[in-house]
């Protein structure tokens, strides 16, 4: 037995599914024969225990609990043939009514809301032209002979650039405080590492020098006990090093993996074309993200709260495996953070419902331009981003979520050439 009920909310569907008569007890014994084997009476093998004497001792309704669990996947068959609509959520379910004779499901079913966008091209968003000049390709060119730059010990004194090998130890008072000490230290002058004052203050000191370094604590510093406190820093200086930056010849290419450049033009050609496409890449992340951003701009959707909680759910989930991969747990970041769930939740709730909104406006704009995907041009995407993963094109499509989401990728594809028009 079905029953179709609407609710005011036009996107909010309840559908009532009854089960009764002989279906319903076949459950209920489904139930009990699952049930009988666990429990263990005196006088009876275990799962031998006749239905008489179990609900004497369990009473009739000991098994419905379970029989609810088993009856919930024909009732929820029977909901969807009834609903008729598109299903973009799991419904919500609740027991309506149950007994010995029938169970009554109350289905949920959000449809899809009304979707209004007030258009979808000429949205006025350009893409930021790219450029790289001469004084870009030298400025990557010191970063690069930074990074590779080797350290030297040196006969003279600390300059700003300079490594100094330390030992340091502080004082508040005539008191030395926890974590004031180290031994060997290697401190980068200029570095900025370091409180305000102690690298400049090590400035002209040499191999063997000492040199007692008078200052005081940020008035923010982390610690408590040590905020906008005077104290004292005693300082040895063991040995002093500068960079030696290495020289742009071949062999230097080689070590950077660059085989087919030979001198230094070629290096900065190479430099030039890296950073361009760089930027292309950046330029065009920035040119989608515009245009999704005018998009919504455009569009109007009550977006149901039940999607928004669910891609809450799932931003969460992503944001606790990135910070698995840094060896932090999610309640660390808590922890850190002084911050909770709700707070994460609250932080989060708008991006969320941004994702869920536009995800709409795509699929609206999909249905308007009857926009498709064959598998022909799945399977060649699939083919061609598993040459570029070093997988086998069947794994990549199982990893992508099957062939259905690659042609959904390829439609969304078409929908940003839309907007870009």
């Amino acid at each position: 037995m079905a029953e179709k009920k609407e609710k005011k909310a036009k996107n909010i569907h309840e559908v009532l599914i009854t089960i009764e008569g002989d279906e319903w007890k076949s459950f209920l014994d489904k139930a009990f024969n699952k049930a009988v084997k666990e429990v263990k009476i005196d006088g009876f093998r275990k799962g031998k225990v006749p239905k008489s004497v179990f609900e004497k001792k369990y009473g009739k309704q000991a098994v419905i609990p379970d029989a609810t669990e088993l009856a919930v996947d024909e009732a929820y068959k029977r909901a969807l043939d009834e609903y008729k609509g598109d299903v973009i959520m799991q419904p919500q379910v609740a027991i309506e009514k149950v007994d010995n004779d029938s169970i009554t499901y109350k289905f949920i079913f959000t449809s899809k809301p009304e979707v209004k966008i007030k258009k979808y091209t000429d949205l006025g968003v350009k893409k930021d032209e790219v450029k790289v000049t001469k004084k870009d390709v030298e400025e990557e060119i010191e970063k690069i002979k930074k990074e590779y730059a080797d350290l030297a010990v040196k006969d003279g004194a600390i300059e700003n650039g300079d490594t100094a090998i330390i030992d340091y130890e502080g004082f508040d008072g005539d008191k030395a405080f926890e974590g004031g000490k180290a031994e060997n230290y290697a401190l980068e002058i200029g570095s900025n590492t370091f409180i305000p004052g102690f690298e400049e203050a090590l400035i002209g000191l040499k191999a063997g020098d000492k040199k007692d370094v008078n200052i005081s604590f940020p008035k923010d510093y982390h610690a408590e006990e040590l905020k906008g406190k005077p104290v004292t820093f005693k300082v040895l200086v063991h040995e002093v090093k500068n960079k030696v930056y290495p020289v742009l010849d071949e062999d230097f290419f080689l070590d950077l993996g660059l085989e087919d450049v030979k001198n230094v033009d070629d290096f900065k050609k190479t430099i030039e074309d890296t950073l361009k496409e760089q930027r292309e890449y950046e330029a065009e992340n920035k040119y989608v993200d515009d245009l999704f951003e005018a998009l919504l701009k455009q569009t109007t959707v009550d977006v149901p709260h039940e999607l928004v909680h669910e891609e809450l759910h799932r931003m969460i989930h992503e944001y606790e495996e990135r910070l698995k991969m840094q060896g932090i747990t999610l309640e660390q970041f808590y922890k850190f953070t002084n911050s909770n769930r709700e707070q994460l939740e609250a932080n989060m709730h708008g991006e969320a419902e941004k994702r869920v909104t536009l995800r709409f406006a795509i699929e609206e704009i999909i249905a308007k331009e009857k926009i498709e995907a064959s598998d022909e041009e799945a399977n060649k995407k699939a083919e061609e981003n598993a040459k570029k993963h070093g997988m086998k094109k069947d794994e990549y499509i199982k990893a992508f979520g099957g062939l259905d989401m690659i042609k959904y990728d390829i439609k969304v594809e078409k929908v940003l050439d839309l907007l870009k028009k």
